[in-house]
């Protein structure tokens, strides 16, 4: 069992238990706990099956919050849970989810009036009930609607590629506004998360009413939600939510830290200013003695770290996952630059499924600043795609051998094919064809609900075939769509070490596969990462920056990503010469 689907047991119990206005230091206990189990490079399930003994020797997970996983991963579920959606239906949890409408109320309206779904709860406001009920009122109904109204649309997080051509819009539109000094993204968006919730603008200005006058300006504002003073919400598009502040100039950098965020990484640096004597927030850091407070940083983020004797964490490390501990072994890793990019290993054709011919995805990518390629269209086994058989591509990488010797430059196509992992495990291809490739991608793209056995031993069987380089989006999961297939991971990486083989961070905004942690995992087991655009048309290429981001947040370096090597020293890596 993955940590992600331990974490989310342990999210729900929270849900339920909050629902039934249980304990708050527990609920707290759980969620912290879940954080914990889905932020962890290793695996929680091992742990249970070598000894769960050794669950409660990580920091944040305690006795109940063990006992708990260990049922998860012995049994297959918590009990718990199911005793209280004995009680309690499960679409309760969807009320919670209402913009200002805690658990208490939300309690209430499925005691008093046996409200289950937000279908219900429309209905109930519609027809005046609600208002009837002790501490609500014809205000909270209007509230409520409206509330549901928004969370259909603004509760769905955005890929963070569609959050940055917003923020890439609404910075032009602020280029027109005089009087900033400063603007910068916050939050998520900045943490390169790969989903955003919302957008967090911070601005360093004195004039706060002409920024929010020129804010309310945007050409895609669907509704301002509030505006004050020097804080102004709005939503555009598809109700998605921008939030922007004004502040101070002495305060800008404590302010970009601060709503940076991530939450836990922020309650760490809190309690280090606490023990050096000091105060910090979104205003600043401050000296500390009795009842007097003293500014000392907070104009810059390099300012406000270094007064606490840190180093100025990227914002993809900011999770309070492993920076502390390595800016205190003074081994905060230079991470990944796209322009250490050389090539790019997956890519479709016209030959296939893509929009583009060998050449004109040589010359896009050359033109963008690589130095070399690989054209690897589907196997046979996607029919849909028009898959290539074996006389197929053998034509097509003849005819590569012919582009390469035609072209006057030194920029290389290599001959690659996406080969598929059969649902019986062989692969789409003979040994003999795929012998004669420069770079052999093998993938699962049928048979992703057979069990978690089966699925692994496919991976791990294509692993073990001398002529595979590479896994390609080893998980299989679309972002908001699909869930990764049932594999065990902690034998991929194995099989991937054992025989020396590569795995792909698929840059593909809606794969993302691998996620961050599983890029952590396989950057401390010495896995080569090799991010990849699979494009299929020229403006995919375009997507490797996506790919960068997530494995900045998996704390890779140039150093963990094969193909930041030229073509002959990538060679080196599965070949030994």
């Amino acid at each position: 069992m993955e940590n992600g689907k331990i974490s989310a047991q342990i999210t729900k119990l929270a849900d339920l238990l909050e629902f039934q206005g249980a304990n708050s230091f527990k609920i707290r206990a759980y969620r912290r706990g879940a954080r914990v189990v889905k932020d962890s490079t290793d695996s929680f399930a091992t742990m249970v099956t070598s000894d769960p003994s050794q669950l409660l020797e990580v920091d944040g997970i305690g006795k109940g919050v063990a006992e708990k996983i260990t049922q998860l991963v012995q049994d297959g579920e918590i009990a718990e849970i199911n005793e209280i959606l004995e009680t309690v239906p499960s679409t309760v949890l969807d009320i919670l989810r209402i913009p200002g409408l805690g658990p208490k109320k939300a309690a209430a309206l499925y005691q008093q009036l046996g409200i289950q779904t937000l279908e219900q709860l429309q209905a109930a406001c519609e027809a005046g009930e609600v208002r009837k009920l002790k501490g609500f009122a014809a205000k909270t109904e209007t509230s409520i609607l409206e509330g549901m109204a928004i969370a259909a649309a603004a509760n769905e997080r955005i890929y963070w590629a569609d959050a940055d051509e917003l923020a890439h819009s609404l910075r032009e539109h602020f280029q027109h506004c005089p009087g900033i000094e400063q603007l910068e993204f916050a939050g998520s968006y900045r943490r390169g998360r790969e989903t955003v919730g919302d957008l967090d603008i911070l601005v360093d200005s004195k004039n706060a009413e002409a920024v929010m006058e020129h804010f309310a300006g945007y050409p895609d504002l669907e509704q301002t939600i509030v505006r004050g003073e020097t804080k102004m919400s709005i939503r555009v598009g598809n109700s998605f939510q921008v939030d922007l502040r004004v502040v101070k100039a002495e305060a800008f950098g404590a302010a970009l830290q601060y709503f940076t965020g991530s939450k836990d990484h922020n309650v760490e640096l809190r309690g280090r200013a606490k023990q050096l004597g000091m105060k910090i927030n979104e205003y600043g850091i401050f000296q500390i003695d009795g009842d007097t407070e003293t500014y000392l940083a907070g104009a810059s983020e390099d300012e406000v770290y270094q007064t606490l004797k840190l180093p100025c964490f990227p914002p993809e490390l900011r999770e309070a996952r492993t920076e502390f501990e390595l800016a205190a072994s003074n081994a905060l890793p230079d991470l990944i630059q796209v322009e250490q990019i050389q090539g790019d290993l997956h890519m479709h054709t016209t030959a296939t499924d893509g929009k583009s011919s060998i050449e004109e995805m040589a010359d896009a990518a050359k033109q963008r600043g690589l130095k070399y390629i690989a054209i690897t269209d589907h196997s046979q086994r996607v029919s849909v795609a028009n898959g290539l058989d074996a006389q197929r591509v053998l034509e097509q990488w003849k005819e590569i051998d012919a582009i390469n010797a035609a072209r006057r430059d030194d920029f290389l196509i290599l001959k690659g094919i996406e080969c598929d992992i059969l649902e019986d495990g062989p692969m789409d291809l003979p040994d003999n064809v795929l012998e004669q490739a420069d770079w052999v991608i093998a993938s699962v793209h049928f048979g992703q609900r057979q069990s978690r056995e089966q699925i692994t031993d496919r991976i791990t069987g294509a692993l073990e075939n001398p002529h595979v380089n590479i896994i390609a989006h080893p998980t299989g999961r679309l972002i908001n769509r699909r869930e990764a297939y049932d594999v065990d991971m902690e034998a991929v990486f194995q099989a991937t070490r054992e025989n020396g083989k590569m795995l792909e961070l698929n840059a593909n905004p809606a794969r993302l596969d691998l996620h961050d942690v599983h890029c952590a995992m396989a950057r401390e087991r010495g896995i080569p990462i090799v991010i990849s655009s699979d494009a299929h048309k020229i403006p995919g290429l375009d997507v490797l920056k996506y790919g960068v981001k997530q494995a900045r947040r998996g704390s890779l370096t140039a150093a963990h990503v094969a193909n930041t090597l030229s073509w002959p020293e990538l060679q080196k890596l599965f070949t030994g010469k």
